[in-house]
């Protein structure tokens, strides 16, 4: 049974920072592309990062792209990320997810596992 649970969420301030992480077990995780998406109430879940099997290919969709920063140790089987400069529009749900296709990495049709979500919020 495959299980992706995140951590880390929080309630801060603009300009400071979170750094959220994802524990995975049941999977063989350096066969897995993973990712990082977030979600507001009424919106779809929207594509922030994702990194590629080794740690050499990393993607960001624009709006975070310079201030939060995707990592991950296939030894510990876990996926981080590091956000920093939070903007209240960073407010959101976020979900980890695997990916365990060929498939394109931004968008969440393609990751075949998610976790539970971590509340974000930033307040101005």
């Amino acid at each position: 049974q495959v299980q992706l649970v995140e951590s880390g969420g929080g309630l801060v301030q603009a300009g400071e920072s979170l750094r959220l992480s994802c524990a995975a077990s049941g999977l063989t995780f350096g066969s897995a592309r993973m990712g990082w998406f977030r979600q507001v109430p009424e919106k779809e879940r929207e594509f922030v990062a994702a990194i590629a099997w080794t740690s050499y290919s990393t993607y960001y969709s624009d709006s975070v792209k310079g201030r939060f920063t995707i990592s991950r140790d296939n030894a510990k089987k876990s996926v981080y990320l590091q956000m920093n400069s939070l903007k209240p529009e960073d407010t959101a749900v976020y979900y980890c997810a695997a990916n365990l296709g060929w498939g394109i990495i931004y968008s969440p049709s393609e990751y075949n596992y998610w976790g539970q979500g971590t509340q974000v919020t930033v307040s101005s």
